[in-house]
């Protein structure tokens, strides 16, 4: 590929100081994404330019001006501090019009909504949790046909924001209490699912007409108490002294006949397709110990720093850091 210029948008209080010879010194850092792409996009010979965005999309529009970049690299994971306005920004970039990475706008608004989603898996006979959502103000009255025990979310917020052990809950005084909890300390609609036991998967996929299904990636809880509901909460996910203690460990999952990865892959590309996603994405999934797959939720532009689960199963097909970074980028102008 050509020498590009890449223009890349990150929230304003995540734009990395860059120059920073020891990547070490910046992998707890909540910017290392937008440092691990900076400075790969420069190795690869790339001019880059990072821009923080918040509230302003006129300083968009004056960085197109100005800078000429031939795509935007999208690293935006909301707008006005609102998580679903990320397809606004996506949007606005086809208007300009230039070539972008990631998903499009209605891949985007599609999978945010996880209610929605849901409801687009179901038309697609794809197999997922039974639901419920409770707006904010309604009366938390659980349908007779959702099974306890549940697992008690936000319908919009990402990176397991609100989630935690007291998420899955065992009775009705229980979901009482975590929905209003919910409501008054995010402000969302909360989304009330089956709660499944079984195996955490993540799937990452890449591509637009073409897929690339990379390996089925797990979750592993090797200390937890045997009493503790196995979930991505927010400490699971972000916390290296938690992980270290309960042995939570990211790695390509073992013990998978192939029939059954299979199934696992084909599940993750109607998923993807169903919901028009395009560029790449994460698919997260339980495997009841049945052998059923249920479809939790689909992440459009997932966390692609260095190191993480989608980078690592892009290794582990074959592809180094540097060539998932180009291979997002060619398929962005692709689109173009």
């Amino acid at each position: 590929m050509k020498r590009l210029k890449v223009l890349c948008l990150t929230h304003e209080d995540l734009v990395p100081p860059i120059d920073l010879p020891n990547p070490r010194s910046f992998h707890d850092e909540e910017w290392r994404t937008e440092q691990y792409v900076f400075a790969t996009l420069n190795k690869l010979g790339h001019e880059v330019r990072m821009l923080g965005v918040r509230y302003d999309l006129g300083v968009i529009r004056t960085a197109v001006e100005e800078f000429k970049p031939d795509i935007v690299f999208n690293l935006l994971e909301e707008f006005h501090d609102q998580p679903l306005y990320d397809s606004n920004i996506v949007s606005y970039l086809e208007l300009i019009p230039i070539p972008y990475t990631g998903c499009n706008p209605r891949g985007m608004v599609l999978a945010r909504d996880k209610a929605l989603t849901r409801k687009v898996l179901s038309y697609h006979r794809i197999p997922g949790p039974d639901f419920v959502v409770f707006s904010r103000g309604r009366k938390v009255r659980r349908p007779k046909h959702l099974a306890l025990p549940l697992f008690v979310k936000s319908q919009v917020e990402e990176a397991s924001l609100g989630i935690s052990q007291a998420s899955v809950v065992q009775n009705d005084g229980e979901l009482e209490e975590r929905v209003r909890f919910m409501h008054d300390k995010y402000g969302t609609d909360v989304i009330v699912e089956e709660y499944i036991d079984g195996r955490e998967l993540y799937v990452g996929i890449i591509g637009s007409e073409r897929l690339t299904v990379l390996p089925i990636w797990e979750l592993v809880f090797e200390k937890m108490p045997s009493d503790a509901p196995r979930i991505a909460t927010r400490k699971v996910k972000w916390d290296p002294n938690y992980q270290k203690k309960h042995g939570i460990v990211s790695r390509q999952a073992e013990g998978l006949s192939e029939e059954l990865a299979d199934k696992i892959r084909s599940v993750c590309k109607r998923t993807y397709r169903a919901l028009g996603l395009t560029g790449y994405a994460r698919i997260d999934l339980r495997l009841r110990q049945d052998g059923e797959v249920f479809v939790i939720e689909a992440n459009p532009n997932p966390e692609i720093a260095h190191n993480e689960d989608f980078s690592d199963s892009a290794l582990k097909h074959g592809w180094s850091y540097e060539e998932l970074l180009q291979r997002v980028l060619s398929l962005g102008l692709r689109r173009a």
